[in-house]
Order: structure tokens, then sequence, then C-alpha cells
């Protein structure tokens, strides 16, 4: 057998099964080998049957009998019916749509059945058609019915193992319509009869093996397919999640060795300047802010790039965090010689100042910033570019010194490759072939989670120096999350509130709320306060659409609002829809206090800063992630002014409540971000699900330690052997899950 060989090239499988393989992600030998058991089930926990009551789900062994094929006499639907027994009575079984039960199995064999036990019921004609005598008889309907060996006997019997060996835990795998559990545990063990085990290499070095007290590669998958003990299952587990986390991290690795191998521009910059800088700002800079722009002015005094990650929660100030930083590349000129021997290509770039570029997700962002860095160096005889797919402005302008003037983009790019253009500031169009700097130092990348490094690639200039890369993220990632995707980086956290912020009231509204609501918000705009409310939906859902989101609309809630609620009010909309002139003109309305309550999608989730606006009403709240809704209250905690979030909901669900309660009491978005990993899993945290991490991945990152380990030992491996010479099937396995991961 070959692990790379397509499944039907190994096995006999009928059309409708290789549909369904290939939707559990299975094509080769080796997708159904690393197609591990979601749970284990353990035949001590078995029930007899005289102990069932309805709406029990149980596990029963039995002998089967009466297998037949038949269909309703009034519905005609196919069917097959069994019954069960054991020493301690009998009961029906029927499964609906499947009449291959009854051909598949044998009459009088062994078997297991697991499901939900119903009760006969009258006029119901579906069950009135099986072969049932009284009713109020129990029965199991549609069960899962695997032919086992022998009945087990207590703990100790023998269902799924062989040559003697015995144990009482069987595994249970994701299924999919056309392949059951029991036809992959099957499958696997004629993989595992074929030999190919001996042959497999394992990727993991033999001292990290013994280091972690790791099974092998052979063992290990032996143990997470049929173990004898859950200790066996649990050790197998933590050795694929530490290999995967492992593999992953050494590609990371690899990407930081890459980029900061290049030359770049070494900051020159005095720091009595930087923090009188700093003591411009127009609030008490936290200590966490200090310290982060302390920390990057050192990386970039080094004459090789810098990689790393500013984390920060909402409102803790990562935009003065870059102004500070970009302040120390501006106020510094390319040095004439460098300690590594690349002065030539230094020197070539001549001895005009160095230059920033701050690229940020979206034009309203960018617009922003460039708003936010005119008041940082508006005292500076600093030029400072916006440019976006809308148009391009430059500050200063001639006819305006104190302001910004619209140019063309044929001018701006001249400016910025001559050097005029000191920051740049703009969304992806930084990026294109078209705009060439002088003397880029440093590139500010503003919540690009997947700024990878094709795009990296494109910073870098002909004579091979590369700037000085700091990515800023205001999204609550998990300390094992951060470590994991971005490896490739250092990391610094500001964690720190500015001085005088008071903790938002976050409430939780149902229905019965919401009036009281209005009135709380009606006093707010009295004060001349703005309001933001969100919606999940930007038009009503359509009526004849089957599984349209039903939620509230930012078109019919403004209309709403106005009509009803908020009449004496000016209610604007902003949406992803808009074109980008109709969003400018809404923010600048918006700023100015022209606009009372804005009613806005998630687009304004990231970055929009109106200090001015103090209360937030959040439409379906139960549809968005814990960091997402911390992201969205992240507007009103703007100013020293009470801020209020009201997250409505009108779900039932206890789960749903509990998770919203936590909005409530969670102290800052790092802590809402461990608890929605806890909650809902990495895979919906940061959609690594479509970036091919595996469910054992997952368990890994709730695991700080290994996840530590893991980047550990992946950064002393790379710094020995960057290439994975010594290691050629990890070097594979490394080249395969960047592929994978889309890291290129």
């Amino acid at each position: 057998m070959i692990l790379d060989a397509a499944i039907s090239e190994q096995f006999r499988i009928t059309p409708i099964q290789k549909t369904a393989l290939k939707k559990l992600g299975i094509e080769t030998v080796h997708d159904l080998l690393y197609h591990f058991p979601v749970r284990y089930g353990d035949t001590a926990e078995a029930r007899n049957i005289e102990s069932l009551q309805q709406g029990d789900t149980a596990v029963i062994f039995g002998k089967v009998t009466g297998l037949k094929a038949s269909k309703g006499f009034k519905t005609r639907m196919t069917m097959a019916t069994a019954t069960v027994e054991d020493e301690t009575g009998s009961i029906g079984c029927v499964w609906f749509n499947q009449p291959y039960i009854a051909k598949m199995t044998p009459e009088g064999a062994m078997v297991r059945i697991e499901g939900k036990v119903s009760q006969r019921r009258k006029k119901v004609a579906t069950v009135e058609e099986i072969s049932l005598d009284k009713e109020g008889e129990l029965y199991f309907s549609n069960p899962k019915i695997e032919v086992v060996d022998k009945l087990p006997t207590g703990v100790g019997n023998s269902l799924f193992g062989s040559d003697g060996e015995s144990h009482t835990l069987y595994p249970v795998y994701a299924e999919s319509r056309g392949i059951s559990s029991l036809w992959i545990y099957h499958a696997i063990q004629k993989i595992f009869k074929s030999g190919i085990l001996d042959e497999i290499i394992d990727t993991l070095p033999g001292h990290i093996l013994v280091k972690y007290h790791l099974p092998s590669l052979k063992t290990a998958l032996v143990w997470i397919h049929t173990p004898l003990k859950r200790d066996d299952a649990l050790s197998a587990r933590k050795r694929f999640s530490f290999e995967e986390i492992f593999t992953i991290q050494l590609g990371k690795q690899q990407i930081r060795r890459a980029y900061e191998a290049h030359p770049a521009f070494a900051v020159e910059t005095d720091d009595a300047h930087v923090q009188e800088f700093i003591r411009r700002f127009p609030f008490q800079a936290t200590g966490a802010q200090i310290h982060a722009v302390e920390t990057i002015i050192e990386d970039m005094r080094r004459d090789h790039a810098m990689s790393r990650l500013l984390e920060g929660d909402v409102g803790s100030g990562k935009t003065a965090v870059a102004a500070a930083t970009a302040y120390g590349i501006i106020t510094s000129r390319p040095p004439k010689t460098t300690a590594n021997g690349l002065a030539k290509a230094i020197s070539a770039a001549g001895r005009g100042n160095l230059q920033v570029a701050y690229m940020c997700p979206t034009e309203i962002l960018a617009a922003q910033h460039f708003e936010s860095f005119i008041q940082y160096f508006s005292y500076m005889p600093i030029h400072i570019g916006l440019i976006t797919g809308s148009g391009c402005r430059k500050f200063p302008s001639k006819m305006n010194p104190k302001g910004w003037t619209d140019i063309s983009r044929a001018q701006l790019l001249k400016w910025t490759e001559s050097g005029d253009i000191h920051v740049l500031i703009g969304t992806h169009a930084l990026i294109q072939k078209s705009v060439k700097f002088k003397n880029l130092a440093y590139a500010i990348i503003d919540e690009q989670h997947r700024f990878g490094t094709a795009q990296r690639a494109k910073l870098v200039r002909k004579d091979n120096i590369a700037p000085h890369l700091l990515s800023m993220t205001a999204t609550p990632i998990p300390r094992t999350l951060a470590l994991t995707m971005y490896g490739d980086l250092d990391l610094t956290l500001l964690d720190e509130s500015p001085a005088g912020r008071k903790p938002i009231i976050t409430e939780l509204v149902l229905p019965s709320g919401r009036e009281a609501v209005y009135e709380k918000v009606r006093r707010e705009l009295a004060d001349g306060r703005q309001a933001y409310v969100i919606c999940p939906r930007i038009d009503e859902p359509d009526p004849d659409k089957e599984l349209a989101l039903n939620a509230k609309s930012v078109k019919e809630e403004s209309k709403r609002l106005k009509k009803s609620i908020f009449p004496e009010y000016e209610i604007g909309i902003l949406h992803g829809k808009m074109s980008a002139a109709e969003k400018e003109r809404v923010m600048e309305e918006w700023n100015k206090g022209k606009i009372n309550i804005l009613c806005a999608t998630s687009v304004v989730e990231v970055g929009v800063n109106v200090p001015n606006a103090t209360v937030i009403l959040i439409e379906g709240a139960e549809r968005f992630g814990l960091a997402q809704l911390h992201q969205l209250r992240g507007r009103v905690m703007r100013s020293t002014h009470q801020a209020y979030c009201y997250a409505f909901t009108e779900t039932n669900s206890v789960k749903s409540i509990e998770r919203l309660k936590a909005l409530q009491n969670a102290r800052n978005g790092f802590d809402l971000a461990e608890l929605d990993l806890a909650q809902r899993g990495s895979g919906a945290l940061a959609g690594l699900r479509q970036w091919g991490v595996s469910d054992v991945a997952m368990e890994a990152l709730k695991n700080l330690k290994m996840v530590e380990a893991a980047r550990t030992e992946a950064a002393r491996l790379i710094e020995e052997d960057s290439e994975l010479s010594r290691y050629p099937e990890l070097r594979k396995e490394v080249a395969a899950r960047k592929k994978e991961m889309h890291f290129e």
C-alpha cells in the first residue's frame, strides 16, 4: 500500500462513498490514516436492554434477529427493521431510508447498537408501520449498528483488539452519508495490516521525542486509532498536536530568518527627541506605550530588518506608538556605513530622508490615520501623503500650510519616488508596482492579519534593502494563537488603557428592556453625545429565500428609528456597499457631529475614532463573536466620558446568553479572546480551518506550554540548520505546510 495513493486505488468504493470521503477531506491513504477519531466509546459504559427508557441515548450489545427490508404501507418509505436481544430483554430497531442495513448485517450476528431510544405513539404513521406489537413499546430509531466479534462481559473483553489484546475503548470517527465510523475503522485496520507503518519515516527529530516524552510516529498512529487505555490516546494526540504546531513554527521561523537576512536602514535618532515628541501627545502616554516605542526603536537600530507584531486592546493607543516610532525613522538619515559590510548597498540609497509607509485595510481608516498623523507632525516640516483607490492627498498644502490638498496620483508618486514624501499612508494601493520609494525604511501594517511573504517581498528594494516591519492589530488574540500564527514576528503587547478612561458599562438587553434603553440613549444625545446602532445586515432578507438571515438591517432600522424612536435627531447610515465618496461624506458629517446616530454594519469595527460617541447599540448580538463584540464596543471607548454598550438579543439559547454575559464581566479584550477560544475553538476565532489547521492542532492552541516549547525548539533548529538539510522529511513537511496555510 502506498501513502500517496488515491483511496479508490486501494479500496473498493462506490461513487457515493467517494463523494462522502472527499467531503471528509479524505482522498489518499495518508488522509485516511490521519483522519483521527473525534472521541472514544467504552464498552464498559454499555447498558442492558432492561434498563432503557424513552429519550435515552445509549449503547447496547446483543444478538440481532428478524432483519427485514420493506416499504411503509401508507408512506411507501423504504426501511429496515430488526430486533436485538440480550440476557435482560429485547428491543426493536428501525432504519428509515436505509433498507441496505438488512442486507449488510448477518442474521444472528453479535452487534453493537448506539442511538436514541424512542417510544411508539398512537397515530404516528411511520411508527405504526414498524412491526412493533404494542403501543408504548420502546425502539431504536436510525441507530448506528456495528457487527462485533463477541459480546462484552465487562471491562476487559475485546471488541477491536487483535492477537489476543483486550481493551474496552473503540474509536468513533466523523462520518458522512455513505461512510460510517465502522467503515473507517476497518479501512484503517487494513492499512495497519499492510505493514506500511514500518516504512513511514518519523519527521520529528529523535532528541525532541525524548525531551518531551512523545511516542514515535508508528506508536502514535496505533495508539490514536486503537488505544488500549485513554492515556495512550492522550499521548498520541499530544504528539500530533506538538508535531503540527512545531511544523508551523518551523515555517514561520524560516520566513522570519529570510526577512531579517535583508539589510535595513538603521535608526540614528536621539532618544531625548523621541521622548519630547511623546510629551506632545494630547494625552499622557501609558507605560505600555513608552515601553513599546523604546522596544521598537531599539530593534530598528540594528542594520537588519525588524519583524514585530504590536497587539493592543481597543483604545490602547497603537496609532500613537506608530507615530512615535515613525518620528524615529523620519528624523534619521541613511548611514554611510554599516557594521556588516553592506555599506555599498546602503550608501547607494543616497542621503535623503528615510521614509515610512503606513498600510490600512480600508479607505475610511487610511483617511483617519492621515488626519491623525497631520495632528502629530503639524509642527514639523514633514510631508505626508495619502493614496487610496479614490484619490490622493498631500499635507501640507501650498495654499493652506495647515491643511491638506487633493493632488494627482502621478504627482504623489513622483514626490514619493524622489523622497519628498516622508510618510505615505494608504490601502493596498501602497504595494502596487507604480509606487516607488527612495528610502523606504519602515512599513506599518494596520490590521493586516494575512499580510504574507509575497506582500512583504514587494516592499524590498531592488538593492535588497528591506524596511523594518511593524504589524499592528486591535483584534484580541490569545497568546498561544499569536505565538503560532505570527511565529515569525516578535510580540509586543499594549495592555494598558490611557489615564482617565472609565470602564465601559455593558448591558445585555432582552426584548422587554428595549424601550428603557432608548430612553437612556436619548439622555446621552440630549447631552450632546453621539450613538452607534450596529445591525448584522445591510438590507432586509429576501422572504422567498430559504435560510436567509432573519436579522435587523441598517436600511430599515435607520428608517424605523427616525420615524418612531428618535425623530428629532439626524440619523446616518454606513455599510460596505456604499461608494468610497459616500462613506467619506458620512464619516465627515459623523466626525463633525452633524449626524447624531450612525446606523452601520460592522464596517466600523476597526479603527473608527470619534471621541464624542459614547453609546453603542448592537442588534442581534448573539450573531457576533466575543472578540468582534469587544471591537465594536471599542468605538465608544475613546474619551474620558462614561461609555455604554447595549447588546440586544432575542435568543433563548442558554449557551448564547452565558457567552454574552461574559462580555459584561471581562476586564479586557484579551480575557474575552481566551474565553472565545475555549468556547468556540480557534478555528472559529481566527479562521484557521480554511488555513488547513487540524482539530488536533487547535487543541494544542489551548496549551501555552506546548506552543512555547514548539516555538523554542523550532527557533533553535532553524538557527542551527535554516534549510533543514539534516532533516529532509521534515523539510518536505514544512514546505507542504507553508502551501496549505498560504504563507507564500
